[in-house]
């Protein structure tokens, strides 16, 4: 985990295509008092990252960014009034790449998508 204790996994599962998982946010992290004092949102790059380790976990690989051809924040995540997600990747896998499209929700609100590809590192 890149940043250390900023959230904690309550449940993952997957199958060849697909991973849901649940997590939950830490509000009291170093990271909410400077994004922003007052008023925490969850920084979109530590969604991303949060998103890669979730994928890196599953796949038992490391991957790097290669490209990102969607990226839609959609609704602020407080980690004080929703610190529960529901991440929803699908993920195809082939010659070293992989390739993913990400649904991030707090109850039914829809916050994030994403589309992205990793190289395998």
């Amino acid at each position: 985990m890149l940043i250390e204790g900023l959230y904690k996994v309550n449940k993952i599962t997957h199958s060849d295509s697909e991973i849901i998982s649940e997590i939950s946010l830490n509000p009291a992290h170093d990271i909410f008092k400077g994004h922003f004092p007052g008023n925490p949102i969850m920084p979109g790059v530590c969604m991303m990252q949060v998103i890669k380790e979730l994928t890196e976990e599953v796949l038992k690989v490391e991957m790097n960014l290669q490209t990102s051809t969607n990226i839609k924040f959609m609704a602020k995540i407080n980690p004080e009034l929703n610190p529960d997600l529901k991440l929803k990747i699908d993920f195809t896998k082939e010659d070293g790449i992989v390739k993913l499209k990400n649904s991030t929700y707090f109850e039914d609100t829809l916050a994030l998508k994403l589309n992205a590809k990793y190289k395998i590192a």
